[in-house]
């Protein structure tokens, strides 16, 4: 019996020496970062206006009329106060007035030039002078431009529940 002992604390000693083999674990799925970042609500799905076909969403609205709708375009402006509001590029050289529902999200006041998609309501608005020589600020205009701002213009609106950020 004494020798037994002896053999099994060898064999349990030498065991924990022993090489031991276990399989590799599969190296771990990185996860790729989203193309995009979201402000507000998540963009739905269902039909997307490209930039070059904006011109028919605004074309058939009049002031008072408004359209649920998403579309696609690249940002030239964004209100460099608190990313508050931006402004879009329409094909015909005009732009969108974008701002957020309810004041309740904004965006980075850095993404001039990216893409976005936008959901919400279109529309068209008369802006006064004082509006629009605030947005011209905001914006970080010159003096002298905010200087010649006058009087009010009916504007192309979006108010937007939604704002997808391509990267």
């Amino acid at each position: 019996m004494k020798y037994f002992n002896i053999i099994l604390v060898i064999l349990v000693l030498f065991s924990g020496c022993k090489e031991v083999k276990t399989e590799t674990p599969a190296p771990a799925e990185v996860a790729e970062e989203p193309a995009f970042l979201i402000a507000g609500a998540p963009i739905s799905e269902g039909e997307i206006y490209l930039q070059s076909e904006l011109d028919q969403v605004f074309s058939d609205l009049r002031p008072g009329d408004s359209l649920n709708t998403r579309f696609e375009a690249e940002v030239s402006e964004v209100c460099q106060s608190k990313g508050c509001w931006m402004r879009v590029n329409l094909p015909n050289d005009e732009s969108v007035m974008v701002r957020f529902k309810d004041y309740g999200f904004f965006v980075p006041k850095d993404i001039s030039g990216k893409k976005v998609i936008v959901e919400g309501r279109a529309f068209i608005s008369e802006v006064p002078e004082e509006e629009r020589r605030h947005m011209a600020e905001d914006a970080g205009a010159a003096d002298s431009v905010i200087a010649q701002i006058r009087g009010s213009e009916f504007q192309n609106g979006f108010e937007a529940t939604g704002v997808r950020i391509f990267k």
